[in-house]
């Protein structure tokens, strides 16, 4: 009898945490916890957040490393100072890519890593994303689990502190790491002329050096680590490289790179100047392959010619990183220019992608009996000619509420007689077999993201300009 009473109030207590966990508001996005610095993003937040982290951890060494913006040293003093007051101790890796601290993370053998960064968010706004000891963000649960922490205030408490470690060599280490999983010499024998767009982020800090050391004649703009990111701000996009692709053309460079803000995410740019989306790049590169709901058909029918197998995730790097990791999986990607590379980690990383293309490149063209027109020389433009062509299409709104944003994808979900609804994140609304309009609420900004493609031009124009109306009808 005592124990079926114990049993019900169990029951009783885990149905009311359910609903405090639906009424409260989350605190992580679609990747990390964000927020505009001093606003709702402020120092008390980032405290409880950092003693929630080292609650959450427990013990060990936590590698902490922050990106180019105006707070984030602060920030990052702030979560070390926190930490350690916790008794734990911190790796200090100083300013570095995301990628570079989630390789060090795992390369370490650190329970786990923290990044300050808010990636490609405007400049106003900072963040913080936590990884596991595998050096990947750390699981949905395991989110819930910090902010159950983060709510209830439980935090860790010790009599002592830990250390702070300072780290100088993680950069050198992860770009010795990246030369051993591509071959240099053959790379190095093609003496790529490549244009790096760093788009004032941190991948100033690797990329360059990189491609140094695979023999490439380097030409760079927006070089200079800004917070502001004055150059063509920390998102790179098919819309803003405009500089990138007149540079590339201009200087007879073979291929352009752009980064963003933190330097896991890369667009490339062939030698015509013409800029692709990332899940463009990654069907030239795939073998087996995990990504998001929003991706290419392209890249599903470039698979099937390999044999290949693509799974389908919820939009975010997170979900993409966790199913590659429980798959198994090489290869994964976003079509934001998020490509990971499991034999480095499974985690998107805008240099080791860079190396990859360069390693494609130069394997091409030793490569005989090709059936390209350049016989000397194979352009990347070459490369991409052999893809499918499908048209694409991307946008975003400003939304004033998530609940305005889920109610706008509600009626988009309505509309019309689709041949199917795929609601796994968002809606995506297919036409027709070869033509879709995806809309879903950001999870890293108030905004509404649309996407589109088709094998139609004017079915595809046909269609977004009806489901925009949709959104802009009900965004007031």
């Amino acid at each position: 009898m005592d124990i079926d009473k114990k049993d019900d109030n169990d029951t009783k207590k885990e149905n009311d945490n359910l609903k405090m966990a639906v009424q409260r508001e989350r605190l992580f996005g679609t990747n990390g916890v964000r927020g505009i610095y001093g606003k709702d993003f402020t120092i008390d937040k980032i405290m409880d957040l950092s003693y929630s982290l080292a609650t959450f951890f427990n013990q060990g060494k936590i590698a902490v490393g922050y990106d180019g913006r105006k707070s984030s040293r602060l920030i990052s003093n702030v979560v070390t100072a926190v930490i350690t007051s916790a008794g734990l101790d911190v790796v200090a890796l100083g300013q570095v890519p995301t990628p570079v601290l989630q390789f060090s993370t795992k390369n370490l053998g650190c329970s786990g890593g923290i990044m300050i960064t808010a990636s490609h968010n405007p400049p106003e706004y900072n963040g913080i994303k936590p990884m596991a000891s595998d050096g990947i963000e750390i699981a949905r649960e395991d989110e819930l689990k910090v902010e159950d922490i983060c709510y209830s205030k439980n935090f860790i408490k010790s009599d002592v502190y830990g250390k702070e470690i300072i780290n100088n060599a993680s950069i050198a280490t992860y770009i010795e790491k990246v030369l051993s999983l591509v071959n240099s010499d053959k790379i190095k024998k093609m003496q790529f002329k490549v244009v790096l767009d760093i788009g004032n982020g941190v991948q100033g800090l690797v990329a360059p050096y990189l491609l140094q050391q695979l023999g490439c004649n380097i030409l760079t703009i927006n070089g200079n680590i800004d917070g502001d990111f004055p150059g063509r701000g920390p998102e790179p996009t098919t819309t803003n490289l405009e500089m990138l692709s007149k540079m590339v053309v201009e200087t007879n460079s073979d291929l352009g790179v752009a980064y963003d803000g933190d330097g896991d995410r890369s667009i490339f740019c062939d030698d015509k100047g013409i800029i692709y989306p990332g899940d463009k790049t990654a069907a030239l590169l795939l073998q087996y392959l995990v990504c998001p709901v929003n991706t290419t058909l392209l890249v599903e029918n470039t698979a099937k010619n390999y044999g290949s197998k693509v799974t389908y995730t919820k939009v975010g790097s997170v979900e993409v990183s966790r199913e590659m990791k429980t798959r198994n999986a090489i290869i994964g990607l976003e079509e934001n220019g998020g490509f990971m590379y499991g034999m480095l980690n499974e985690v998107r990383d805008g240099a080791m992608t860079t190396a990859l293309v360069l390693e494609m490149m130069a394997i091409s063209n030793e490569t005989e009996n090709t059936n390209f027109s350049n016989t000397e020389r194979i352009a990347l433009s070459e490369l991409f000619s052999t893809l499918e062509h499908i048209y694409q299409y991307k946008t975003k709104f400003t939304c004033s509420s998530r609940e305005i944003a889920h109610d706008i994808v509600k009626k988009c979900i309505m509309h019309g007689s689709p041949m199917k609804i795929d609601t796994m994140d968002g809606a995506k609304i297919w036409i027709d077999g070869e033509t879709w309009i995806m809309v879903r609420p950001s999870g890293t900004e108030p905004l509404i993201r649309m996407y589109g493609e088709s094998n139609s031009e004017t079915l595809l124009d046909s269609k977004i300009r009806e489901y925009t109306r949709i959104v802009k009808d009900n965004l007031l």
